[in-house]
């Protein structure tokens, strides 16, 4: 082997070490960040629990929180954080949950503190605020998604959508299955949409896709839009969208609909799924797949009895967009970020 050669082998080497090494120091990274974003809410907890427990067990009165904010302002000039208000959000954390095992079991102790201010502001169960914090540490939420979720009341909506899988599916597919829906699916990106046309609504969905996926669930990865499924003799199914949940390992078929659903909207997705099942479903494999009908108005007994007569498991559910005027209104994400830093700034400057 010549030196040319043995080049070429230690610089391949070489790359892929590196790559190896990049990879290995940013998850490092990643970890110590969450260890230190755990501890920084420990103690935020812990200082919670000292102001709430002198202050129910020793009489403390309210005016410590805003000498402690001065004091600790005072000890700690370059860190931010020591505001009267921030002080509170912390008595509240340890009122939300009362001791350190609870706090640091659930998902709460390993989201950032302005998601917990979030939650502590939005939620007022101790229920409602585990699930929350549990979902989005599971999906990676922003504090503006979980803003989002919260507003939709996503916890309520899942699994709300009419449908007939727990007679099509066994018990614990069925349960899986219903993770899978929602009602309603809240796309805000369908504001200016003309939806008199159904293409018109599938075109939006799809030009911003993850808005779009976001919606749907974690785990829903694209297969296509108007899906063309080859059935024989010449014969093809042409699906809306046909989705597949990268999790549970399963085909999800969509069909959208402008106006009220129907008992024959219903039969037609059946059929859809069906043939999803039979040509591109491997049974060894995939669970099996699921149907949503997505439509502007559920039927009332019709839809039910539809969905009774169909062996293919199916949930019909309502799609809606903000309004266009609703949508101009609010404010975005970065506008919102910074009102919340200015804020915070104002009242670190306020205890100086």
């Amino acid at each position: 082997m010549n030196t040319q050669d043995e080049g070429a082998l230690e610089l391949a080497g070489y790359a892929d070490l590196l790559v190896d090494l990049t990879d290995r120091v940013r998850q490092t990274q990643f970890r110590a960040a969450r260890a230190v974003n755990s501890e920084v809410l420990r103690l935020y907890w812990s200082i919670g629990r000292d102001i709430l427990d002198r202050q129910q067990n020793a009489g403390w009165g309210s005016k410590v929180v805003d000498r402690l904010a001065a004091d600790l302002k005072r000890e700690f000039p370059d860190q931010r954080g020591w505001s009267r208000r921030n002080l509170l959000y912390m008595r509240r954390a340890a009122q939300a949950w009362p001791t350190e095992t609870e706090f640091v079991q659930q998902a709460a102790a390993q989201l950032p503190w302005g998601h917990l201010m979030v939650i502590l502001d939005r939620l007022e169960s101790r229920d409602e605020r585990d699930w929350y914090t549990a979902r989005a540490v599971q999906e990676s939420w922003s504090r503006a998604v979980l803003e989002h979720k919260i507003k939709a009341n996503l916890r309520a909506a899942i699994g709300a959508a009419p449908s007939n899988f727990d007679s099509a599916l066994d018990s614990i597919d069925s349960d899986l299955a219903r993770q899978l829906v929602k009602d309603p699916y809240v796309f805000e990106h369908l504001a200016m949409v003309n939806t008199r046309l159904e293409r018109d609504v599938e075109q939006a969905l799809m030009d911003r896709l993850q808005d779009t996926l976001m919606e749907f669930g974690r785990g829903m990865a694209l297969v296509g839009r108007q899906f063309h499924l080859p059935l024989g003799d010449g014969e093809e199914f042409i699906i809306d969208l046909l989705l597949f949940h990268v999790e549970q390992l399963r085909y999800v078929v969509i069909e959208l609909k402008v106006g009220p659903s129907s008992p024959a909207h219903v039969g037609q997705l059946g059929a859809y799924v069906a043939a999803v099942d039979g040509e591109l479903r491997r049974a060894d494999v995939h669970a099996p797949t699921v149907g949503i009908l997505l439509c502007t108005g559920k039927g009332g007994a019709a839809i039910k009895y539809a969905l009774a007569s169909t062996a293919a498991p199916v949930a019909v559910a309502d799609y809606q967009g903000l309004p266009a005027d609703a949508r101009a209104a609010l404010p975005s994400a970065g506008e919102l970020q910074a009102v919340v830093d200015a804020e915070l700034d104002h009242e670190d400057r306020a205890q100086q």
